[in-house]
């Protein structure tokens, strides 16, 4: 299976980005997507509110939203949804991440 080399923001996840923000429509919004050490699967992702944009970041933007991930963080997450879930099992955000070899069950870390 080839993994697109991008990360991909459902239109429901930007609108609660919006919606967790404050922001109205066509208000600038840059969201933090990364990866670090961590949870019982070895890797934890990392989602922050963040305005700053460093040298090395790739930047994607989507349904007015504005992604920014670092390189490091980038290799693991290229092929990546950020979606958004408000099901039964709580509301938060989803990562649809291709590159997961196993999953924690809470969801929130991974291993490759």
């Amino acid at each position: 299976m080839v993994v697109p080399l991008t990360i991909t923001v459902s239109e429901n996840a930007a609108k609660h980005v919006r919606n967790f923000t404050g922001k109205k429509e066509g208000d600038a919004i840059s969201l933090r997507v990364g990866v670090k050490g961590g949870g019982c699967s070895g890797l934890t992702y990392d989602l922050s509110v963040d305005s700053a944009t460093l040298p090395n970041d790739k930047i994607i933007e989507q349904y007015g939203v504005t992604i920014l991930i670092d390189k490091k963080s980038y290799v693991f997450l290229a092929g990546t949804t950020l979606d958004y879930s408000g099901g039964l099992n709580g509301k938060g955000f989803v990562f649809h991440n291709p590159n997961a070899k196993t999953t924690c069950g809470c969801g929130t870390s991974f291993s490759v």
